[in-house]
């Protein structure tokens, strides 16, 4: 049986403060830069002008899509990678709560991970293993 992992940026932040993510900004031409740290926005995401910004809800495939991934997200995903690749699952469910992951040894099994980064853009990522 082939296995595929899709890794989502997910619309969740801790203190329940909405997540701007990326979204470039403009006054006509003119690009506004937004203060990254005040405004809890990852570096890594905005991508600079804005144009190439990550979004929330935007999918990668492991391992195609890893040279697209923040080496930060990269290594904060690495164990849970290894532990999906190789048919196992973590524990710990969550129950109700925003991050209460699927469970199914023949179907889907999600996981979820937080971004290293010590600033408050609190990237987080859903990791879904699909079995085909």
């Amino acid at each position: 049986m082939v296995e595929a992992l899709y890794i989502t940026i997910i619309d969740r932040r801790p203190k329940g403060r909405p997540r701007k993510g990326g979204k470039l900004c403009k006054e006509g031409d003119k690009i506004i830069y937004p203060e990254l740290e005040k405004e809890g926005i990852c570096a890594w995401m905005y991508r600079g002008d804005g144009c190439k910004s990550y979004q929330v809800g935007q999918k990668f495939i492991y391992p195609e899509d890893v040279g697209k991934l923040c080496p930060w997200l990269l290594d904060s995903l690495s164990g849970i990678i290894h532990v999906l690749k190789f048919g196992g699952t973590l524990p710990w469910e969550y129950k109700g709560t925003p991050y209460e992951k699927e469970f199914n040894l023949d179907g889907i099994t999600t996981e979820f991970v937080r971004c290293i980064d010590p600033t408050d853009s609190g990237i987080i990522v859903k990791v879904t293993r699909i079995k085909i």
